[in-house]
């Protein structure tokens, strides 16, 4: 009797998650051809890692978990089997160390991408993975295949399981430009419409050309933000955020993004609240801006009082006017919560991420589409989001081995 011949599984998307499920697939004995839209896969990652590759992160398990907000319940299963812990373990199996930083943060020795993933591709490779690059997945023919548009041209691919990572809808300039949509939804998929994530946002009426000459692109640091969210809480947090030309992002911003979002959609605009402070208490502020000063200016004052100078001063400035309260209580109210409207997020593709996409209620528990038996989907395509902090990375890696692995399942179901 003949050998049965090996089972062919494709992977549409080259991003963390995709190459993840191929890895699977291909140590459990299956033939992997892997397709991606760009010249390279990776580049995402690549990017990511530009400013040194955050993997994931090394707090508490119900600290981490808490991170993906109103999906913990759906991502909570699928990192079970490959959590923080299993991706550094994975990485280490590349020959590429970590190490945790002052902040928790995960990152690899040498802090770079680039290495890591050149050992994956090596042993994807040996394992005799087949990637196709400049291949972008059209959807699929009246007969189920899939159609790729390639340097060849349209040509159309059957395979006995096909596992999609085809990224969210950021940085479509390296592949996730959430095209896949259509064909999904057309098929009767159920897919949430896509919002930015950790993203930046506008402020009402944007800043003066007085503040954005002398200070854009400059560091708020040390400050808290609070506001109150679309569920009527108060929220707020402390770190550092970025002036830019229309608005602010940054860490603290992205920490906050996705309940900012949702309160500005609620709302239309949103007010939040800057302590430029955190550290002191309004009765010592006043008591400071109380003493006298004499002939010195009150830029002095405060920078000699408070430590309160550069862009700080230069934001209260910009939100009393030039000539700032005289009562030291009122100056000291404002410096512990300096009001300011934010009018819209920044454009999805400036995120570095996204909210939506395919409803987890499509999937059964190993990712597989219900409607559609042996189709398996992963990564930033599903509906969920996290904060940056190697949340995003983490997820996104163990949902590639779930999905490779019930393809793996299905798979020995069919053959048996």
């Amino acid at each position: 009797m003949p050998a049965a011949a090996t089972p062919r599984a494709i992977v549409v998307g080259g991003g963390p998650a995709g190459l993840m499920a191929a890895e699977v697939l291909a140590a459990g004995g299956v033939a992997v051809d892997l397709y991606e839209a760009m010249p390279t896969v990776g580049r995402k990652f690549l990017l990511a890692g530009r400013g040194g590759l955050n993997l994931t992160h090394s707090e508490a398990p119900a600290d981490f978990l808490a991170r993906y907000g109103e999906r913990r319940a759906q991502i909570e299963p699928l990192l079970a089997a490959f959590g923080p812990q299993g991706l550094r373990d994975w990485a280490q199996g590349l020959g590429v160390d970590t190490f945790v930083g002052s902040s928790g943060r995960v990152f690899p020795v040498g802090m770079k991408a680039a290495p890591l993933l050149r050992a994956w591709l090596h042993r994807l490779r040996e394992a005799g993975v087949r990637i196709h690059v400049r291949e972008r997945w059209q959807g699929w023919d009246e007969h189920g295949a899939l159609l790729f548009d390639g340097p060849g041209g349209r040509h159309a691919e059957l395979a006995s399981a096909v596992v999609y990572a085809l990224g969210g809808g950021s940085w479509a300039r390296f592949g996730a430009d959430a095209r896949w949509i259509a064909p999904f939804t057309a098929r009767g998929v159920p897919v949430a419409p896509l919002r930015p994530a950790n993203c930046g946002f506008d402020v009402a009426g944007g800043w003066s050309a007085h503040l954005l000459e002398r200070h854009a692109g400059q560091p708020l640091k040390n400050i808290a933000l609070s506001f109150v969210d679309a569920q009527g809480e108060t929220r707020s947090r402390t770190g550092e955020c970025l002036l830019t030309r229309s608005g602010l992002e940054g860490s603290l911003i992205y920490a906050l993004s996705a309940p900012l979002r949702d309160a500005l959609a609620a709302r239309g605009a949103l007010e939040i609240r800057l302590d430029l402070l955190p550290a002191r208490e309004p009765a010592w502020i006043e008591a400071q801006l109380a003493r006298p000063r004499g002939s010195r200016s009150m830029g002095s004052h405060l920078q000699g009082k408070l430590g309160l100078g550069g862009l700080k001063a230069a934001l209260l400035h910009e939100v009393l006017g030039r000539q700032l309260p005289a009562s030291a209580g009122e100056l000291a109210a404002a410096i512990k919560a300096l009001p300011l409207t934010l009018a819209a997020t920044r454009p999805i593709d400036e995120a570095i991420s996204t909210a939506g996409g395919v409803a987890f209620d499509a999937l059964d528990a190993t990712l597989m589409l219900k409607a559609q038996p042996g189709h398996f989907c992963a990564g930033e395509m599903l509906d969920w989001e996290a904060p940056t902090g190697g949340y995003l990375l983490t997820a996104c890696f163990a949902q590639g081995g779930v999905a490779g692995r019930g393809a793996l399942a299905w798979l020995a179901r069919r053959a048996a």
